[in-house]
């Protein structure tokens, strides 16, 4: 048990230490200002997260594994990393409301306005069972860094810039306060992870597979994340004849790297919206 006592201060001692350091940086002036709105987007965001939320967890994993313990023993490991980080997370939400009582208790909650609505206890229980998110969420994010990367070089994909999507500026917002602070932290990470995600599928699906489904209310459903559902995938009715010539008309070989978006992207049109000689990403 010596071992998990270590994991476990370890971790609680080392997540609050870097919340601290965060913190103190908007102390710093202009420099402390500019550093803090590095740690706020990507990719200088995506390893304070991967710190805050994955790293402990693997840390134990690993750590059992290199000492030759069992499949039992590592994930007991793995748990013990979990539970330092909600131990941290749940020592910094204290100390900030502490330090914000005043304005924490007289002010409007989005915590307390909600417990209010649907129940407390319902309230707490639904937040904290949205964090079984987080890994797939950081398995979402490899994806973009390692997945997708590839595709730009090999197919003439768009490439984006990541800090415009994964970034972090609920911060900035007045009147956040421990509990509702880093809910609503953790949402406009997720938020962004996904919509980014969301653009790099659009492109992968325009390119490989731009058949119309044949069930109706599944076209309904995913044409607002696939626009192009309805606006230049081939009918369900149609043949391959017809999917080889669009895209051969989406997709010709003349296309300079990047030009290969997804057929609704406004790169592809002019200002009379049409269908552009050489899209720019």
């Amino acid at each position: 048990m010596l071992t998990e006592l270590r994991l476990f201060i370890g971790t609680v001692a080392g997540l609050l230490i870097l919340a601290a350091a965060l913190h103190t940086l908007k102390r710093l002036g202009p420099a402390g200002q500019r550093l803090r709105d590095i740690a706020c987007r990507a990719p200088t965001l995506d390893l304070t997260v991967f710190i805050f939320t994955v790293a402990a967890p693997i840390t134990g994993l690993v750590w059992g594994a290199a000492q030759g313990e069992g499949l039992g023993r590592c994930l007991l490991l793995m748990v013990t990393g979990v539970a330092g980080q909600i131990a941290a997370l749940w020592v910094w939400i204290i100390l900030h409301e502490i330090r914000h009582y005043s304005r924490a208790s007289k002010a409007p909650r989005v915590r307390t306005t909600l417990s209010r609505l649907v129940g407390p206890v319902r309230n707490h229980v639904a937040v904290w069972w949205t964090a079984w998110a987080v890994p797939v969420f950081a398995l979402i994010r490899f994806a973009e860094y390692f997945v997708y990367p590839p595709l730009v070089w090999l197919i003439k994909f768009p490439r984006y810039d990541h800090a415009k999507w994964v970034n972090v500026s609920r911060v900035k917002f007045d009147g956040l306060i421990g509990y509702d602070l880093i809910w609503c932290l953790y949402c406009d990470w997720m938020t962004g992870v996904w919509s980014l995600g969301g653009e790099m599928l659009r492109n992968v699906e325009s390119f490989w597979c731009p058949i119309r489904f044949a069930s109706p209310e599944k076209c309904e459903n995913c044409r607002h994340d696939f626009p192009d559902i309805q606006g230049g995938w081939v009918p369900a009715t149609a043949d391959m004849k017809d999917v080889a010539e669009l895209l051969e008309q989406k997709y010709p070989a003349s296309n300079p790297p990047g030009a290969n978006t997804w057929f609704g992207h406004p790169a592809r049109l002019t200002v009379e919206g049409r269908d552009a000689e050489t899209p720019k990403v």
